[in-house]
């Protein structure tokens, strides 16, 4: 193992032995490296004369550039741009994200957690969670109804093994707390380790919990970390904010989560992606929050950082710095907060004519529906047609393009569908189930 390595071990292990017992064979390897880029960063500070170790080209003192490229960027020098950026992000991006999420989640404040760490969106951020943390045969636990990406992930590249929990209840009134802790109490009584990602708004349902059931979600992976289980719990928080009904709970699961046990690790997983709507800037973020004591806080998030940095820098390098750059702008904006405002209330305003067309009692011969309340989608259960058949149907015949998940799920994604056209789509879905039903 890597000297670097050794030592960023050393200072986690000091911290909290719990945490180095849970990072996965390549968590404990990993490391930053000093090298050239520390020998640059040392340059870049104190080499005022001549600094030959940067890698990159530049030419009469700015960073070389073609005018073919930078003319499609305004407002922006190419020297905030073009050159590389630091593995672990942007160091003014990182503060204010994690200065924005103490404002987002005020039940986080008095709570240590790190600073974050910048990924190539959230879907880089979930690959590297699963790097860092997830051995080949290590159990996750995750609803029947889940973002498919996750396989890829967790199953093909890292060989967990993905054991589900039913995400609704039979009836679709609620989402199947029960269940949840029925299985994940099992999963612990069997193992060493369990992991889950909590993912809320949930993908592809488009619920979030309320906050009596944020609270039991808490307390049962609490109860079961002070059992003697390790717990990493990884807060998938892609859609985060977009919460549309006053009960729903509108903080992360992490700020519940994060310090309150030494066997319990919590992972954020966010980004601007759906928060900001710039799906192709390509800006995630990973943040930790665990306990320790409080003098070996700093080592520890940093040790962690530096890890996760360096598996970025195998891996990617670094996220994009323009897409960085534009965010970090975007956020100092004095507009920025109403415009983001304002995008809310747009979907807001498309769930709840979705909600109105579908009290119609019309529609339920073809489908129920299931509950939603935050996001981008929502799901029905169809009766009786092939979830499959129907959506190639509604493609072929009316034009109308849907996701079919499994036998029966069909997910509609409400974030991409004009509120004057919801209650032409759902009657379209009941005459595509008619012609199934009559052929």
């Amino acid at each position: 193992m890597n000297v670097i390595a050794k030592e960023l071990n050393a200072l986690i292990s000091q911290a909290n032995p719990h945490i180095m017992e849970m990072l996965s064979d390549m968590g404990k390897a990993l490391f930053f490296p000093k090298g050239i880029l520390s020998q640059s960063a040392e340059a870049k500070a104190k080499a005022h004369k001549i600094n030959a170790t940067i890698g990159i080209a530049k030419q009469g003192g700015s960073v070389m550039n073609l005018p073919a490229v930078t003319r499609y960027v305004s407002g922006i020098e190419p020297a905030e741009y073009l050159p590389y950026a630091p593995s672990f992000g942007l160091p003014g991006l990182r503060e204010k994200w994690k200065k924005d999420l103490f404002e987002k989640n005020p039940s986080l404040k008095g709570t240590h957690i790190s600073l974050p760490v910048v990924t190539s969106g959230i879907t880089h951020g979930v690959s590297v969670f699963s790097d860092m943390w997830i051995d080949p045969g290590d159990v996750i636990i995750l609803p029947d109804m889940m973002w498919g990406n996750y396989n890829m992930t967790f199953t093909v590249r890292n060989r967990a093994k993905i054991v589900h929990f039913r995400a609704y209840d039979e009836a679709l009134t609620r989402f199947d707390l029960d269940d949840f802790e029925s299985v994940i109490r099992a999963q612990a009584k069997n193992n060493d380790k369990i992991i889950t990602v909590l993912n809320f708004p949930h993908n592809p349902s488009g619920y979030s919990l309320n906050r009596k059931e944020a609270d039991r979600v808490a307390n049962i992976l609490l109860d079961i970390a002070q059992s003697g289980t390790h717990v990493v719990a990884a807060c998938d928080d892609a859609y985060f904010g977009l919460f549309f009904d006053e009960e729903t709970s509108k903080e992360s699961l992490f700020a519940k989560l994060a310090g309150r046990h030494e066997r319990l690790v919590a992972i954020k997983l966010d980004g601007a992606t759906k928060e900001d709507y710039v799906w192709g800037l390509r800006v995630g973020f990973i943040t930790y929050g665990m306990a320790a004591d409080p003098a070996d806080m700093d080592d520890l998030h940093q040790a962690l950082e530096k890890k996760t940095a360096g598996c970025i820098r195998g891996n990617i390098s670094n996220a994009s710095h323009l897409g960085q750059t534009i965010l970090l702008k975007a956020m100092a904006d004095p507009a920025y907060h109403a415009q983001k405002q304002e995008k809310f209330s747009l979907l807001k305003q498309r769930a709840t004519r979705i909600k109105g067309v579908l009290a119609d009692p019309a529609y339920r011969s073809g489908f129920d529906v299931y509950p939603f309340n935050s996001g981008y989608f929502m799901c029905i259960r169809l009766k009786d047609v092939d979830a499959e058949q129907l959506r190639l149907h509604l493609l072929d015949r009316y034009g109308v393009g849907l996701i079919a998940i499994g036998d029966r799920n069909i997910r509609v994604a409400f974030s991409c569908l004009e509120e004057t056209d919801v209650k032409t789509l759902f009657d379209i879905i009941m005459q595509g189930i008619t012609d199934l039903r009559s052929t």
